[in-house]
């Protein structure tokens, strides 16, 4: 049903915390639900705890297993700050609907905060700020634009000439925008707190178990899997990542990215003040972010796509890259990767996801194209999927729709 990806290849950072365990059982029957839900990465554990919030049986199937996908590969940073800056997305999709995208994402990052805190789930996670530094898709005139863009639509943000940048922070750019309230996290132990969670209120978990075809009748949904069972339910949600559903893609712009990262050794007295966030203004740009114990993890060196094998053999050139921009960009550092690895992500032209039902297929939600606020979207995803099956509409849900 999926195209089967290698999504990730090396060992990323993740692997260094223990993370809990999800057990997870054998689907050897018939089963029926609410919901089935296929994918238990991070998108699938944020719909799993809403919909279980709501009061609905659920059942989450993955080929793999909880956390075992994309999951992992991510770098987390947290942002409410998509890969399209809003001046150039309001030139895309129109002042009007870029501002309520921005708006969203920033109130996505405040409630997945917000609903760590009251699961209480320990995920490391902590408020950052976040440093957009001057680069060649942005430089330090457009960024003044951009910062006063945020602020018309009411998000805060700070304009940082030169000579403020390099006192503050120690950079040498030709300005950024310092934003504030993101979120680093761990995403292993966030996803497997959700999942847990979710376990907690009856949700059911079976791996592996692929899905290898989905049939909808008026009534109904009904997921076949490889080993023979199906699973019936009112409707079928695919937080399959970035492993497209085949046939349900024609008509979006979605495109799969390689993408490259690399994470140091602990080293708290070298980082810089805060440990913001820092990204570029670039295409393709670096990023990066510290951990709780210190590590710096810095990815970059974005291309497209081709095939797993051309992505993995370039692991240890694209390591030693991004190794020496982190030199250049922060020299106190020592950037020798004690992690390496490789991944694959899907985008769109505008930066936005697709979330909601696939065309002339109103009992089967999905979500495609993240880009880099995967997780931000994932909680969108979460909210506007959840008030589609309580019988709500969510206000922003045209502006990710697969109609829009």
């Amino acid at each position: 049903m999926t195209r089967k990806l290698d999504l990730r290849t090396g060992r990323p950072v993740w692997y260094a915390y223990r993370a809990p365990t999800v057990a997870t059982g054998r689907l050897v029957r018939d089963i029926k639900a609410d919901v089935a839900i296929v994918g238990m990465g991070i998108s699938g554990a944020m719909v799993a705890e809403a919909l279980t919030d709501a009061g609905m049986s659920v059942v989450c199937i993955d080929r793999r297993g909880p956390l075992l996908g994309s999951t992992s590969a991510t770098t987390a940073l947290v942002q409410y700050e998509i890969d399209q800056p809003l001046s150039k997305l309001a030139q895309r999709i129109g002042k009007d609907r870029a501002e309520r995208a921005w708006r969203r994402s920033r109130l996505a990052v405040m409630n997945l905060k917000a609903r760590i805190d009251e699961l209480g789930i320990r995920c490391n996670v902590e408020t950052r700020q976040s440093l957009y530094l001057a680069g060649d898709t942005l430089d330090a005139d457009s960024l003044r634009i951009e910062a006063a863009a945020r602020r018309l639509a009411g998000i805060h943000a700070t304009y940082l000439p030169k000579a403020e940048l390099r006192e503050r922070f120690g950079i040498a750019r030709d300005g950024a925008i310092l934003s504030h309230g993101n979120l680093a996290l761990d995403p292993r132990k966030l996803t497997a707190g959700l999942l847990l969670t979710a376990r907690q209120r009856k949700a059911r978990f079976y791996a592996p178990a692929e899905a290898t075809g989905i049939a909808t009748s008026r009534d109904e949904v009904t997921v076949t899997t490889g080993d023979g069972p199906t699973i019936t339910a009112s409707h079928a949600v695919l937080a399959t990542g970035y492993e497209l559903v085949a046939g349900f893609q024609a008509g979006t712009d979605h495109q799969i990215i390689s993408t490259w990262a690399i994470a140091t050794r602990p080293q708290k007295r070298a980082l810089w003040p805060g440990a913001a966030f820092i990204w570029e203004a670039s295409d393709p740009y670096l990023y990066l972010r510290a951990t709780s114990d210190g590590r710096v993890i810095c990815g970059g060196e974005d291309e497209e796509f081709t095939d797993e094998a051309r992505r993995d053999a370039l692991i240890a050139e694209k390591s030693d890259r991004i190794a020496a921009k982190l030199k250049r960009l922060l020299p106190q550092l020592d950037t020798t990767p004690e992690f390496a690895w490789t991944g694959s992500f899907g985008t769109t032209a505008t930066g936005l996801p697709y979330i909601g039902t696939l065309p002339r297929q109103p009992r089967i939600h999905a979500v495609m194209g993240y880009g880099g606020n995967g997780i931000t979207y994932s909680r969108i995803a979460a909210e506007i999927v959840s008030a589609a099956l309580c019988g709500n509409e969510d206000t922003d849900a045209g502006l990710f729709g697969f109609r829009r």
